[in-house]
């Protein structure tokens, strides 16, 4: 090897050699390749770009802020799980999260409508097996009487009746609306309609059975 070449050669350190590319730079496949190697920087730039699109299509569909940020943990839990998943020959990662969002939140609707439809059975249920009252007050020809009779309850248990029967929300949204939890909701409920029996009886608008329940 002649002069200028070894000096060429000796020229040539470490810092001229391939570098990783910093994060920030990576193109998004290149980000989930390193998802795949668990760096979570790299996850955390994915969430940096593409999070507030996730989070703007959950919205939408779902109409609910906690549901929508659920959707958004989930997907790019997803994608820490099974970054193999995301295919870039197939398209964007942005359009693949915002495929898995979708699917989500259909799922989240689904599972919202079906409970909803078995609490209102459950709700009618009840209500028709333990304190019928519902349809008797509904059948009473002077609402003002019960307006008094609901003024008597203890305030947890009026506002607990209130919010379900007149504001036509369910345990769970009760429940949370008073920040209680669905047992005690539940439980109060009960406890207030069997209250207004009691009332409703002693100004002669219902009749008690001999065990203290409606007929």
């Amino acid at each position: 090897m002649d002069e200028s070449s070894e000096s060429a050669a000796g020229s040539v350190g470490p810092e001229d050699m391939a570098r990783p590319t910093p994060i920030p730079e990576l193109t998004d496949a290149g980000l989930v390749v390193s998802i795949s190697r668990y760096h979570q920087e790299a996850l955390a730039e994915a969430y940096r770009r593409h999070a507030g699109a996730v989070y703007g299509l959950a919205r939408r569909l779902l109409m609910k802020d906690a549901l929508a940020e659920e959707v958004v943990q989930e997907v790019f839990l997803r994608l820490w799980d099974q970054p193999e998943k995301f295919d870039p020959g197939r398209g964007s990662l942005r359009s693949y999260l915002l495929a898995q969002c979708h699917g989500r939140s259909v799922d989240l609707l689904r599972s919202e409508t079906s409970r909803r439809r078995r609490e209102d059975n459950d709700l009618r249920r009840t209500a028709a097996a333990d304190y019928d009252v519902e349809h008797e007050v509904w059948d009473l020809t002077v609402a003002d009487r019960m307006k008094d009779a609901l003024q008597t309850l203890p305030v947890a248990e009026r506002k607990a009746i209130e919010l379900a029967y007149y504001g036509g929300h369910t345990y769970r949204e009760v429940a949370e609306m008073l920040s209680e939890p669905e047992g005690t909701v539940k439980s109060r409920i009960r406890s207030g309609l069997r209250r207004l029996r009691t009332t409703l009886a002693d100004a002669g608008l219902i009749e008690l059975s001999v065990t203290g329940e409606a007929p």
